[in-house]
């Protein structure tokens, strides 16, 4: 199957700059978060949402170019597959079509009332991949 892949369009403000007068390394991580719950909240049904939450086990991140103040970028998402508890996330962000950052985020599923790790439905595949 295909994943279907999902934009969420960021506006570098001051906040996100540092010393260097480029967007924080650590800002990047906000952005893929935003990103991927844009895209959880954007893709399931309600009743699904709410019997989950999602933690990160893992992120991985490699840096290209850098966004500067008044920005304009693309964080494209997609899920690369669910396996048991976990979803496999990856994220391109892009500026003007130039590749800024490349990244990775293992995210584990959550039971939102216990906080115990949560087997994913299958039919949230049908969410998230074309036929």
């Amino acid at each position: 199957m295909i994943p279907k892949v999902f934009e969420h369009i960021v506006k570098v403000v001051a906040s996100d700059i540092d010393e260097l007068n480029h967007v924080n390394n650590v800002v990047y991580f906000n952005y893929l978060q935003q990103a991927a719950m844009a895209h959880w909240y954007s893709n399931v049904p309600t009743e699904l949402s709410d019997s989950m939450r999602w933690v990160v086990k893992k992120h991985e991140i490699e840096y290209f170019k850098p966004a500067v103040l008044n920005d304009q970028i693309i964080v494209k998402t997609w899920v690369e597959n669910f396996s048991g508890v976990t979803s496999d996330r990856h994220y391109e962000i892009y500026k003007n079509e130039i590749l800024l950052v490349k990244a990775r985020t293992l995210w584990v599923a959550l039971d939102p009332v216990s906080m115990r790790p949560k087997r994913v439905p299958a039919d949230l595949w049908e969410c998230y991949f074309a036929k």
